[in-house]
């Protein structure tokens, strides 16, 4: 059981119980995911299984895109539907405004994790800190809004389509709206219609996750392809490093070596003139 599963992960189950409903469900040996979905989103959620859980990283890197609903005039402490309102105001925004203020907020530009993150911070996960009522400053981290488009203002809520970069917080962007307009906002809902090359109309119910077909391993990144050749497969298997001139990879930052079966047998990079393996996949 080799494969990615694209998932539509429906609300209310975690990224960890969803992954393990898919493992255990198909009978997998091992499974991991390409990018956490907080339990109230839904949508897109690529579950790795078996050799392909080597792959998770590489996906996590992906950009993203959803559909974000939010709520003016209503501040939560976790920028969500999930948490304790903290401030109410009266909503005087037009439409107008929003689109001047989502204008501002396209492209790249610096944004603060939410206190309720997953990110370590002094070696503690910042939402722990939170529950314990602490609040800690936080390093603002470089985001990439590639798409913000206004679908639909019917005061006091409205939807986006976001398109963005790794890393970036819905929920952060949406609170930072808010307060851009003088409103305050919050996420009340998140559906991700696409991770990397991943699409929600790829994606599976759960009661349809043992009739799908799994996304192979070669198929699973954008990484360029190399078909290694009949005399360096044996290197390939055993990580056993050759000069990049053998496989004509050497103006490549990172590339997937398939064999002629079309097989995926590692991930590498270029150092020195060497292939670097980063990961090793066992026969399919």
């Amino acid at each position: 059981m080799h494969g990615i599963l694209i998932f539509d992960k429906p609300e209310g189950l975690s990224s960890a119980h969803a992954v393990e409903t898919v493992k255990r469900r198909l009978r997998a040996s091992r499974a991991g995911h390409g990018g956490t979905l907080d339990p109230m989103a839904t949508g897109v959620l690529a579950v790795c299984l078996g050799e392909a859980t080597k792959l998770a990283q590489y996906l996590l890197a992906d950009d993203k895109a959803y559909l974000a609903e939010g709520l003016l005039g209503v501040e939560t402490d976790t920028l969500d539907r999930t948490g304790t309102v903290t401030a109410q105001r009266d909503v005087c925004v037009t439409r107008e405004a929003l689109l001047a203020a989502i204008a501002a907020r396209t492209g790249a530009h610096d944004q603060i994790p939410p206190m309720f993150s997953a990110l370590k911070q002094d070696g503690q996960r910042l939402y722990r800190m939170a529950r314990a009522g602490e609040v800690v400053e936080r390093e603002p981290r470089r985001v990439r809004i590639d798409r913000l488009e206004l679908v639909s203002f019917d005061p006091p809520r409205f939807t986006l389509s976001i398109a963005c970069s790794k890393g970036t917080y819905v929920r952060s962007l949406v609170a930072d709206l808010g307060t851009d307009v003088g409103a305050g906002a919050h996420l009340t809902a998140l559906r991700r219609t696409q991770s990397g090359r991943f699409s929600i109309e790829q994606a599976v119910t759960l009661d349809a996750i043992e009739t799908a077909t799994l996304i192979p391993l070669p198929a699973a990144t954008d990484l360029p392809t190399i078909i290694a050749p009949d005399d360096k497969l044996v290197h390939v298997r055993n990580g056993v490093q050759f000069q990049l001139e053998q496989l004509g990879a050497e103006n490549i930052p990172r590339f997937q070596i398939l064999d002629g079966a079309g097989r995926l047998l590692a991930v590498c990079r270029p150092e020195d003139g060497k292939v670097i393996y980063e990961r090793v996949f066992l026969p399919a």
